[in-house]
């Protein structure tokens, strides 16, 4: 029997269709009382587990293999870590003429996430764009931004970030970053079953994430927090993020042009730093966040789908580009005109 696959015609990813589920589970039946401390303490454990994975995938030697591209990754670590939040910062200005609050606190949360790596690298791969290095930017600002994001996220949102405080750096430490050295310690041994095995462990990321989001949005609805957002405040949310986003894939792709970067290599960096990682943010609102991670996780969840349907589209068109179709045009043989030469075999 053949497997059932996802139309590649679709423009909406099926996993954002799952966690728009989710979210529906979450309003018309969010975890109550016993419920909610179970839902709580397995969406910790959970998200234990999901950096403990992380860390035992990471291969050490694969990432300092990119260090010799150096210029490239801070390229894209300055992008992801430095102008996203400075975007992040100027759209207080917006605050109460398009946006609230904590709509305003979650979109700011969301320009300190780190970059992906799946779909940074697929995109690459389809545009005909540095896959090698689109393979490290990702890995590497993952690494940095699971020390990164937490300090950021101190610094810019203080404690105006909902439940956020000096005591959730602790929980940072222990609930991320102490699985992903465990992780990275336990590699030399459990490393060839998490490659053996990858498949189904990655239903086991994303089912994690499954459940931190039920678990955020449960303790939304019960405290009553989604009667703060209006159909007008989401409306002008996607607009500020479609704004952000265009801002982010000009600057990464003339940027990197003004910089003396390839065509390559400006694939890889418009990819990877341009987009926010939903599988990293996710776990870390909910720990930043608490009570208020619904709202918090919101425009992430809004960002990464219109990051995928917009990147999608641009990684065709430069598939298209003359310069990567002539790449792609087979040699000449070796042959001359009067028959002499020789070919390989």
């Amino acid at each position: 029997m053949k497997r059932l696959r996802w139309p590649r015609w679709m423009p909406i990813d099926p996993y954002i269709l799952l966690l728009l589920g989710t979210v529906g589970l979450a309003a018309l039946l969010p975890a109550r009382g016993t419920g909610a401390d179970v839902a709580s303490g397995a969406s910790t454990g959970a998200i234990a587990f999901l950096f403990f994975l992380y860390g035992a995938r990471l291969s050490t030697r694969e990432a300092m293999d990119g260090v010799r591209h150096w210029r490239l990754h801070v390229t894209v670590l300055a992008c992801t870590f430095v102008v996203f939040p400075l975007l992040g910062l100027a759209s207080r200005g917006l605050v109460p003429v398009l946006l609230t609050d904590p709509l305003q606190q979650g979109l700011l949360f969301l320009t300190l996430v780190p970059s992906t790596i799946q779909s940074s690298i697929a995109f690459t791969s389809i545009a005909r764009g540095n896959v090698p290095a689109a393979i490290c930017a990702g890995s590497f600002s993952s690494l940095v931004g699971i020390v990164v994001t937490p300090l950021l996220a101190a610094a810019l949102l203080g404690g105006s970030g909902g439940g956020f405080s000096a005591d959730s750096v602790v929980k940072i430490v222990l609930q991320l970053l102490v699985p992903f050295v465990a992780g990275q310690l336990l590699r030399r041994w459990i490393g060839g079953f998490v490659a053996r095995h990858k498949r189904a462990l990655g239903l086991v990321d994303r089912g994690s994430i499954l459940l931190v989001v039920y678990t955020a949005f449960s303790e939304g609805m019960v405290q009553g927090i989604w009667h703060q957002v209006s159909p007008a405040r989401l409306a002008g949310l996607l607009a500020v993020q479609a704004v952000l986003l265009a801002v982010m894939l000009a600057l990464t792709w003339y940027g990197a042009k003004g910089l003396g970067f390839g065509r390559e290599d400006r694939i890889a960096i418009q990819f990877a730093g341009s987009k926010k990682s939903l599988a990293a943010g996710l776990p870390m609102a909910s720990v930043l966040f608490g009570a208020q991670a619904s709202l918090a996780v919101l425009p992430l969840m809004l960002f990464h789908q219109m990051q995928l349907m917009v990147c999608a589209v641009i990684a065709k068109r430069r598939s298209r580009d003359p310069e990567a179709l002539a790449s792609e045009e087979p040699a000449a043989p070796v042959r001359t005109a009067v028959g002499t030469g020789s070919r390989s075999g």
